[in-house]
Parts: structure tokens; sequence; C-alpha cells
């Protein structure tokens, strides 16, 4: 458990092993969520797609057509958010 301070401006920065424990980069996004109590949940907000977002990866105008481990690779890193 990390103990944080909160700033006279109400900042609190969350410290890096947080950081990498949630998974976050330098300029990544997270989300708090206000639970009861007064306790919050602190989660790294992952980019949300849709499987239309897929298929332009799955042209191959200049070639063969992929195969199946091609195809399977591209889905992976299309719902990883990377492009």
């Amino acid at each position: 458990m990390s103990t944080l301070t909160v700033t006279t401006k109400g900042q609190v920065t969350l410290r890096k092993d947080v950081l990498e424990h949630l998974g976050v980069h330098p300029g990544e996004k997270i989300i708090v969520s206000k639970l009861p109590d007064g306790r919050i949940e602190v989660r790294a907000a992952r980019p949300a797609g849709k499987i239309s977002d897929v298929f332009g990866f799955l042209r191959n105008n200049d070639g063969p057509s992929l195969s199946i481990e091609e195809m399977n690779q591209i889905a992976a890193r299309g719902w990883a958010g990377r492009r």
C-alpha cells in the first residue's frame, strides 16, 4: 500500500510502481471511479474498439491474401489498441 500526499492544488502524483502495476505509460489515461464510503478505484483506461476497426487491417491490395496467422496477429494488435 502507498501513501500519497495531496498538494495545495488538490493534486496527487501516483508513484512509478503504481503506474507500472496499472500498465500505464506517459500520455495514457486512467479512470477514477468513486465508490461508497469515500473510496476510489483507479484503473488504466483501455481503448475501446469495434470489430469493424479490424477489417481495414485485413486488406492487402498489393499482394496475395493474408494467411490465418497474419490475420490473427493483426486482430490481436488492433484489439490491443496498436495500429
